[in-house]
Order: structure tokens, then sequence, then C-alpha cells
């Protein structure tokens, strides 16, 4: 079985992109985490990518079906700020967020069946890929609107912070969503009223297929955040270990009042916007140049290079991530299409009892 396709082709080196800037020069410093957790952050990646590989292969045979948004390049930042969060904290994510399910806590199983648009899927089969819902994780979405998602991880916020709960809100979007007026709403009232939100830009340099320069006449998106008066900084969100320093130290400060806190992490998608983009935008030497600092490989090689990982340890992680891709595909398939008597089934709130119009 092959490594995870994370690794540029024969030829290409680090250059720069296009309008979107250059490829950032990796740290490659040493990694000061507990083995076991450096391991299981390493683990959390290549099963994002693992399963990611098999949803495009299941969208080709039209198991999957509708949209599909790949999450493969940007592993680092699910990996990397979800575990420096806490259980009680809530989630608020984009259409592209399997790689956040499965990191929070979702079962391979439960996210499989979801996209397969099964009934033992965690929204029923009723959202599919892009609407995967958790209440047992907190996760909120999620969320096919571009921008959809940051007002309602205000209101999340709002609700902690009036029932006094020390928890915050990470609401994940993409560069698309700062151009939406969602998002100045959502920063100016959360910077109003001190909210407990931490705002998480997954800034992949192209939206949807548009070069950032070429929509964005401001393009240094954390000068957007800081005019709001939030705290904002920009993280190389390719580097999974500077992912997860720079959350933890931001999730300290929501969490202890200081408000909302904005995070840009600068990544790059490897695959195409959608399984409809025929990706005019941008040329393939940019994508190999961008593969160079692939966060799986990138991280895989520092733990090796400091005894941390060996070349067993890590073909024991790829083969356990196949076989929980393997094993949630054959759960998918042997999951069971809503009935159709259910159809209408969650249009309405069934009514109280004693209420108008309730049964007698």
């Amino acid at each position: 079985m092959s490594a995870p396709s994370d690794r540029p082709a024969a030829g290409h080196a680090a250059a720069a992109g296009s309008g979107s800037g250059a490829v950032p020069a990796a740290s490659g410093g040493p990694v000061r985490w507990e083995k076991t957790f450096a391991l299981k952050v390493l683990a959390d990646m290549v099963r994002i990518r693992r399963m990611e590989e098999r949803c495009a292969e299941l969208y080709g045979k039209q198991k999957i079906r509708g949209f599909l948004h790949l999450y493969i390049g940007e592993e680092a930042v699910a990996a990397g700020s979800l575990n420096a969060l806490r259980a009680d904290d809530n989630l608020v994510a984009t259409y592209r967020e399997h790689g956040h399910a499965l990191v929070r806590g979702l079962s391979m199983n439960a996210i499989m069946a979801e996209m397969y648009g099964k009934q033992e899927g965690c929204a029923r089969g009723r959202g599919g890929s892009m609407h995967l819902f958790d209440r047992a994780t907190r996760l909120y979405g999620g969320n096919a609107i571009v921008g959809g998602g940051l007002p309602l991880a205000t209101g999340l916020a709002l609700a902690d912070s009036m029932l006094g709960r020390r928890a915050l809100t990470a609401c994940y979007f993409g560069d698309g969503a700062v151009a939406e007026g969602a998002f100045h709403e959502s920063l100016n009232l959360a910077a109003l009223w001190k909210l407990p939100v931490l705002f998480c830009c997954e800034n992949n340099l192209y939206a949807m297929g548009t070069a950032i320069d070429r929509y964005e006449s401001q393009t240094d998106l954390c000068v957007k955040a800081s005019s709001y008066g939030l705290p904002a900084t920009r993280i190389d969100g390719m580097d999974v270990v500077a992912v997860r320093e720079a959350t933890q130290a931001a999730a300290e400060f929501v969490r202890d009042g200081g408000g909302p806190m904005f995070l840009e992490f600068r990544t790059y998608r490897f695959r195409a916007h959608s399984m409809f983009d025929a990706e005019l935008y941008r040329t393939k030497a940019e994508v190999e140049a961008w593969k160079t600092r692939g966060p799986i490989h990138s991280f895989t090689a520092r733990l090796k290079a400091q005894g941390t990982l060996s070349e067993e340890e890590f073909l024991a992680i790829d083969a356990a991530a196949q076989a929980e891709v393997d094993r949630a595909v054959a759960f998918a398939e042997a999951g069971t299409w809503e009935p159709i008597e259910d159809l209408a089934r969650d249009l309405l709130t069934p009514a109280a009892a004693g209420s108008p119009g309730a049964p007698a």
C-alpha cells in the first residue's frame, strides 16, 4: 500500500505559487511532545487522508453523491487545532468538515454512513457530506452556506456566556467567507460583547476557485479581523506543531475571558475545491510545489529525525487507518435507507400535549 500522497512528484521543488504567494519554508524544529500524543496527532492526519482518498474513489463509483469537498493537504489544521480544545467546547465547521468530525470523536462508521445517505449516519443520512452534525461531541455542522457558521458560532458563544459556561466555540471557515457580510457582523458582535469565540480561518488561498488577490483588496486577513479589536495571528497551517501550539495559547486566552480571537491558518488543498472543479485557476507546478510542505510527510520526517517514530510504527499507523476505512465502508454498505413514510419527519415540531392542535 502506498504512503499518503502528499509527497511532490519528482523534479518539482518548492517555488513561488501564483498570485496567491510563495510556498512558506518549513520550520523543521524538534517536536517537544510526549511520544504517545505525537503519534496520536500523526494518526489523526493519516486517518483523515485515508478516509478522504477512499471517499474520492467512492464518489467515482456513485456510492457518495451530491457535492464532495476533500480535505487532502489541510489535515494539519484539524489535527493540530482540535487536539488543543476540550470536549466541552463547541465546534462549528464548513462543508469541508470530514476531518474535523473525525478528530472531534465521531466514528468513521457514522461519518461514512452519513455520506452514503444511510440512516445509520450521524445525521440519519439527511445531511450528507456537507452537513455532518453530532450533538454528543458538540459538533454543530457541517454548514454548506459560505460564512453560514459564523453567526451560529457567535450565538453559541453568547449562550455559553449567559449560562456561565467556561467553554469556547471554535468556528472554522475559509478565506472566501471573509468576503461575506456575516463575517463582519459576527466579529463585530463577538468583540463588542467579548464572547468566547475562537475564529479559525482556514486560508487555502483560493476560496472556491479564485486567487485571494483577485477578490480581496486587503489580502492580509489578520488586518481585517484586527479592525474589530480582535487579537489576530497568522500560523503556518501546514505545520501541525505550530497549529496546535497557537490554538492552545489562543484557547486559553478566550476561555479566560479575554474575548474572541482570530487565527489565520495558511494552508493549501492538494485536490480540487470539489469533485466538480476543473482547477483551471492554478497550475500543476504550483500544487506540486506546495506538496513539498505536505503535513503528513513533513511531520513524519521530524519525528523520525529525532527518534520518536520508526518506519515500522508509521506503517502500523497507516495499516490501522486503512483497516478503519475498510470497516467504515462495510458499515455504510450494510446500512439502511430511511423509510419513505418518514420523509416528512422533523419538518414540523410535534405539538406539545394539551396545546392547540395536539392530539386529544
